[in-house]
Parts: structure tokens; C-alpha cells; sequence
């Protein structure tokens, strides 16, 4: 009783602490739309829209010493410009040694973004020649030493060559501040004013000083923006900046003079953005999901096991509550957030909690079947299907821990919310449930046993006198979606792989693909990829040496401006996607090398190798299907297909477990015969825990929307082939395969 009321206490507190850590979960608003609560938990940038930029410093042509310190500096002018350009909460650090990420919420105007943060804003002031000899000479092609040729388009729109001095009189590291201002004439055209400190001023003065009747052209990132005659000396250190402004060109060439000019250039090498709409959208389907997959996995549970459905379900209430909590408190300290994936991880948690529960009552129920006592049954329930439970959960953790050291960005949000999952999973079935069935015990002396429905007696079925012909299917499913995925060559892999641009549009009205494939082909584009759905009204663009903005310009020729708006958009250099495909490759390869050494420990090392053979044979059977329906593989299909090598590991070691435990009681059976009478002794648990994790992939697929369609798929098939390779190939395999026989414990 004493272990009870210390149990009560931690399950409150637990229960207390998450509803205060995680309320309320999301913004709450009025009816007006008006914002009353900020919610705790942070959303990423595909749930609120925003830009994820990844810059590539060159510092090639700096000093050894200067390279060293360019990124960082780098990193404080970029941060100083995002301040002044108003971004809430934006993320900026130093990956590697020569990249920055950047993520900007709720960002909208994507072309403005990147242009004050890619802006080099290397200011110069250089006098210009008024030779016409030497401008001839320049003009015709010569080299003139000690000058360059420039080009300013006038007020009438011509282009007029001006021959500059190689070496700029003043620079823009003796700037102290940029302002907007208007010209009193011309009907009030927006200009920069610049001024200069001490230092910049005396120089200015004595320049303009000695140069009356010249011009003094400002260069800016070496572009002339104005090149004004010098009308007389200037003494007050102060200078402007005019041409064909509009306002907001001013303010942004202000910002960026303010904030200091990047110490080397940089190249945006990875863009992933997402609108407001999308964002909102994605929330309510994957909310949608959540729910629908829930209330079936409820109902379910209820109907088949009746109170400790009951109780199962409260404890499901619990798992989410408390990774609800974990994820606004991890979003105020370390700025985790909840991604589209991570709601993915939230529903494949749902049908994966419930793995634990079913596997405990099915042990309840063979104890009760022996004759013990209800509470004798309980606890010997919960002690056989302790290792189990253990050992399934580790070894689909190692696969999240390892995929959120592999993953970025939403990726890394889907191994988060998975791993907490994990955890709290273990915690509510473990403990919870413990507690619940120990206090209906109490409360209820007289009880004798746990009701619950039984779809069907333990079987018979001789799975392991046909392993040679699931060995022969399995091979035929694999070779004929591996010819399909080799004939497909890169066309197996998304932009994130290979590279390119990824855009989606919403249209105002119905499109033809074939007008859009006309506008493409008129920009060099012809051969890009085009999906339609939505109506016809969503349109996404897939090319592979297309840039976003001459894309986004042809589209608002062909069909006006404002007749779409963008959706989403994804921009992946060919060094990024190498890299990423690095990651992915070696993601899945610490996975398998990670579950065959717990394997190895926890039973023996033949066990970990036909394990390991299973994982690959479901992998490469969704990489089959994946070719076979004409998906691409992207960041979150690795996410799924090592979701699939946790959730196949989960079910084959419950089967392991069952053999490790029959052998001790089995000695004079064959090792054909254990295997057999194991795998149709776990076969309820099995089926039962596959038709609750499906039904949620299910509501996922369905309800997911369109941005996570590829993941969702690609976990349908892995929930029907992992349960079959742990049936069919892991176990059997046991028998072809050579070894001793180790029981470990």
C-alpha cells in the first residue's frame, strides 16, 4: 500500500506538472482572430510560415587570418540587419566552418529577405575620369591601369560608361549611420543619406575639396548607384546615395549600410520557405489526423479490452500530455519546435503506445489462462513484459536519437518528438497502467479476472514450414521494385539529394499543366517536373537548374500578377544535397550498426544478424514501392524509413523475446517447433498492435495533407512490411542461419 500511495503521488505530480507546462498548447484567439493567449508550444517554420536559409561564406579570397574570423562577423552583420529588419525570434549560428543557418518566422516577402541578407553592402567612393582619350580607350576595349569601367543608367533610362579610379578615395568602414530622406524637388524622390565619422569627414572635405567640377561616384557591392558632380567642398562629412529608388529599395540599401558590410560574399545555397497559409493549413490537417486517429484507436481499445481499455486510454491521454509539456518546456529553454513531421511523430505515437499496453494485457491474459489469481496474474504480467517492452523501445530509440544527429530542421523535430514519445510511452504503460489495475484490485476485492474479447484462440499455423516460400516472395518483391528504382535512376531522389528548386502555388483560378509546362519551356525550364491538384488550382514545380525568382517572374507573366500566391519553396544547392545524402546514407547505417550491437548484447549475435537482414528487407521493399508509385526520396522519407527499422526492430523483438523465454521451457523441442509455437503465441499481440499503429498511419495518409503524403505512405508500408519480415524473416531465418544457442538475460 505504501509503494501505491508514493505511485498516486508521482502520477498527480506528473499529470499537474504537464497540464501547467503545456497550457494552453497553441495560440488561443477571439473571434475576431485576435490573438488572447500565446501558446507554449513553439511551431517550426512549415507549421508558421518562414524562411530557412543556409549561406555558404567564400572566403577564397581572404587572408588566412581574415577567413578565420569571416563567418563569425559574418554572423554578427547578418543578426544586426535581421534586428533592424524586424524578424521575432529569428535563429542564426555557425555550421561547420564556413555556413550559416538561418531561420526567419513568419517572413513573407522572400525576394526583399534575401536580398538585405545576401547583400555584400561593400561601400566605396571613387573619383571618375573626365579624360575623353582615356574613356575612348576604355569603351573600345583597352585597359586603362588604374581604372575600371563602370555603367549608370540615367533618369531617361540610357546606360552612360563611366571610367572610375581603381582605388576608392573613402569606404564604408568609416560609415556611422544610413538614413531615408526625400528630395525637396522631384516630387519627393527617396534618397540615402550617409554620414561619415571624424576621421571619413576630414577625408570627404578634402576630396571634394580638391576635386570641385568632378564626379565622385558611389559604388555600392561594386555597382555605381550615383556618380554626382562635386559642386563644392564638403565639410560636414555627409553625402547621399540617389538614383530610381522606390521607398522601400531606400530603406533596405539604409539597413544594410547601417548593419556593416559582410566581410566576404555570401551564396544562399539552401532556401526552404513556407507562406502563412500553408503553415495554417498543415497545422489543422495534422491536427486533424491526430484526432481522427486517435478516436479510432480509442474506440478500439475500449470495445476489445473493455476497463483496461479504459485504463490503456488514459494512460494514451497521459503519453500526449506529458509530450505536450516536453515540448513547451524544450521550446522556452533550447528553442525546440513543433514540425509537420513532429505531428507526424505525435500520431505514429499514438498506435505505438499502445504496442506496450496490448503487450501487457496479452501476458495478463495467458497468466489468467493458467489459473492464477487476478493480482498474481497482474504482477506476473508486467514482469514478463518488462524486458520486452525494454528492449523494443531502446532499440526504436537508438534509430530517433539517431536520426535527430543526422536530420535537420523538421527532421530533427520528428526524431524529438519520437524520442519523448518513446519515453513517456514506457512511463504510462509501465507505471500507470500498473497503478490503475492495482487499485481496481483494491476497490474491488471480489474481482477475479480481467474480461476482455478474443478475436481468436492461440493458433497453429506452421510459419515456419513455409519460410522458404516467403524467403522466395520476398526476394521476386524486391527484385522487381529494385529493377523499377534502378531504372528510375536519379529520378528516385528529390531536390534535397540531387539539388535543384521545389515551388508550390495556389491559383486564384483553375491552370493547365500545359500552360504552365508553355511558360517554363519560354525560360529554358521544359523539362521540369509538374503536379497538379487542388482542383487544378495547386500547381508544384519541380527543376533542376531553374532559379525560384525566375520562375516565380515567368509565371506572373504568363498569368498576371497576383494570380497565384506561393505556397512553399525549396531551394537546394548540389554541395547541400550531396551532403544531405551523406547524412542519410550514414543515418541509416549507424541505425543498423546501433540495434545490432543491443541485439548482440541483450540475446546473441545471430539474432542481431537476421534482425538486421529483416530491417534491410523492409527497406528496400519501401524503396521499391516508393519507385513503383513514382515518389521521390526526400528528407522525410529517410525520417520514415528510419522510422520503419524501429517500428520492424520493435515487433521482432517481441518475437526474440518469446524464443528466448520458450527455449527455457521447450528443451527437448526442436528449434524448428519453438520458433513456430512462438511466433503463433505473440501472433495476437502482433496483429493487434499493427491494425492500431495502421489505423493512425492510416488517419495520417488520409488526412495529412499533401506536403506529407510521401512520408505518410511510405510508413503505411512499413507498418504491413515490418510486421510481415518479423513473422516471415527475422524469426525463421534463426533456423538457416548458423550459431549456438546463448540464452541471455
Amino acid at each position: 500500500m505504501k509503494n501505491l500511495k508514493w505511485k498516486c503521488i508521482l502520477v498527480v505530480a506528473v499529470a499537474a506538472l504537464a497540464i501547467w507546462l503545456s497550457y494552453p498548447p497553441l495560440d488561443v484567439y477571439d473571434e475576431a482572430g485576435n490573438m488572447t493567449k500565446e501558446g507554449n508550444i513553439k511551431l517550426g517554420l512549415d507549421l508558421q510560415g518562414g524562411m530557412h536559409l543556409v549561406l555558404q561564406v567564400d572566403t577564397s579570397k581572404l587572408t588566412e587570418n581574415e577567413a578565420k574570423d569571416a563567418p563569425q562577423r559574418a554572423i554578427e552583420v547578418i543578426r544586426n540587419r535581421i534586428d533592424q529588419f524586424g524578424v521575432a525570434e529569428p535563429f542564426i549560428t555557425l555550421q561547420g566552418k564556413d555556413r550559416i543557418i538561418i531561420q526567419l518566422p513568419g517572413i513573407t516577402d522572400r525576394k526583399r529577405a534575401k536580398e538585405i541578407i545576401g547583400r555584400t553592402a561593400h561601400l566605396e567612393f571613387k573619383l571618375v575620369s573626365d579624360d575623353p582619350e582615356l574613356i575612348k580607350k576604355a569603351t573600345g576595349g583597352e585597359e586603362v591601369e588604374g581604372y575600371e569601367l563602370k555603367y549608370i543608367e540615367n533618369r531617361d533610362g540610357k546606360t552612360e560608361p563611366l571610367l572610375v579610379e581603381s582605388e576608392g578615395v573613402l569606404t564604408g568602414d568609416m560609415l556611422v549611420d544610413a538614413t531615408t530622406e526625400f528630395s525637396q524637388q522631384g516630387f519627393g524622390q527617396p534618397y540615402v543619406s550617409l554620414t561619415l565619422n571624424s576621421k571619413g569627414g576630414d577625408i570627404f572635405a578634402d576630396v571634394t575639396g580638391a576635386n570641385v567640377g568632378r564626379r565622385l561616384a558611389i559604388v555600392l557591392d561594386g555597382e555605381v548607384d550615383s556618380a554626382p558632380v562635386i559642386r563644392e567642398r564638403i565639410p560636414s562629412g555627409r553625402a547621399q546615395i540617389t538614383g530610381n529608388f522606390s521607398v522601400q529599395e531606400a530603406k533596405d540599401i539604409s539597413l544594410v549600410l547601417r548593419a556593416g558590410a559582410l566581410p566576404a560574399p555570401v551564396t544562399i545555397i539552401e532556401e526552404r520557405s513556407v507562406g502563412p497559409a500553408l503553415g495554417k493549413d498543415s497545422v489543422q490537417k495534422g491536427i486533424q489526423a491526430i484526432i481522427m486517429g486517435g478516436i479510432v484507436v480509442l474506440a478500439f481499445m475500449t470495445v476489445y479490452y473493455l476497463i483496461a481499455g479504459v485504463i490503456a486510454n488514459f494512460a494514451l491521454f497521459l503519453t500526449m500530455l506529458i509530450i505536450t509539456a516536453a515540448l513547451s518546456y524544450l521550446g522556452r529553454t533550447v528553442g525546440a519546435t513543433l514540425t509537420l513531421p513532429g505531428i507526424a511523430g505525435l500520431v505514429l505515437t499514438i498506435g505505438m503506445s499502445v504496442d506496450a499496453n496490448v503487450l501487457i494485457f496479452e501476458r495478463i491474459r495467458e497468466e489468467l489462462k493458467l489459473g492464477k489469481a487476478l493480482r498474481a496474474a497482474i504482477h506476473a504480467g508486467y514482469d514478463k513484459a518488462f524486458w520486452t517492452i525494454l528492449d523494443a523501445n531502446v532499440t526504436t530509440l537508438i534509430t530517433a536519437l539517431i536520426l535527430f544527429q543526422f536530420g535537420t530542421g523538421p527532421v530533427r523535430g520528428f526524431a524529438t518528438t519520437l524520442s519523448i514519445g518513446i519515453v513517456a510511452s514506457m512511463f504510462t504503460a509501465l507505471v500507470v497502467t500498473r497503478l490503475a489495475l492495482d487499485l481496481v484490485t483494491i476497490l474491488k476485492p471480489k474481482m477475479e479476472t480481467l474480461h476482455m474479447l478474443q478475436l481468436f484462440q492461440q493458433p497453429n499455423i506452421p510459419f515456419v514450414k513455409i519460410r522458404k516460400l516467403a524467403y522466395i516472395f520476398s526476394i521476386l518483391v524486391i527484385g522487381i521494385g529494385m529493377t523499377f528504382f534502378v531504372q528510375r535512376g536519379a529520378r528516385n531522389y528529390g531536390i534535397d539529394f540531387t539539388g535543384g528548386t521545389l515551388q508550390q502555388f495556389r491559383f486564384t483560378e483553375s491552370v493547365s499543366a500545359e500552360d504552365v509546362r508553355g511558360t517554363l519551356a519560354g525560360i529554358g525550364l521544359g523539362e521540369s517536373s509538374i503536379q497538379q491538384f487542388g482542383e487544378d488550382k495547386e500547381v508544384i514545380v519541380r527543376s533542376y537548374g531553374g532559379q525560384t525568382d525566375v520562375i516565380v517572374a515567368g509565371l506572373e507573366e504568363k498569368f498576371g500578377a497576383g494570380s497565384f500566391e506561393i505556397m512553399r519553396v525549396e531551394a537546394v544547392g548540389p554541395a547541400v544535397g550531396e551532403d544531405l545524402r551523406r547524412a542519410a546514407i550514414k543515418a541509416l547505417i549507424f541505425a543498423m550498426i546501433g540495434i545490432c550491437l543491443y541485439i548482440s548484447i541483450r540475446f546473441e549475435f545471430r539474432f542481431a544478424i537476421t534482425a538486421i537482414i529483416a530491417l534491410l528487407h523492409d527497406v528496400l521493399v519501401a524503396l521499391g514501392m516508393i519507385a513503383l508509385t513514382g515518389r521521390e526520396i526526400s528528407l522525410p522519407v529517410i525520417a520514415a524509413l528510419l522510422t520503419i527499422v524501429g517500428y520492424s526492430i520493435n515487433d521482432t523483438i517481441v518475437l526474440f523475446d518469446r524464443i528466448r523465454e520458450d527455449r527455457k521451457f521447450m528443451r527437448k523441442a526442436s528449434q524448428e517447433e519453438i520458433i513456430n509455437t512462438s511466433i503463433n503465441q505473440t501472433l495476437s499481440r502482433t496483429a493487434l498492435t499493427s491494425l492500431t499503429t495502421l489505423m493512425v498511419v492510416l488517419a495520417l495518409f488520409i488526412f495529412g495533407g499533401k506536403v506529407i503524403n510521401d512520408f505518410s505512405f511510405v510508413l503505411l508500408v512499413g507498418v504491413i512490411v515490418g510486421t510481415y519480415s518479423s513473422i516471415f524473416i527475422a524469426s525463421p531465418l534463426l533456423i538457416d542461419w548458423p550459431g549456438r544457442r546463448v540464452i541471455r538475460r
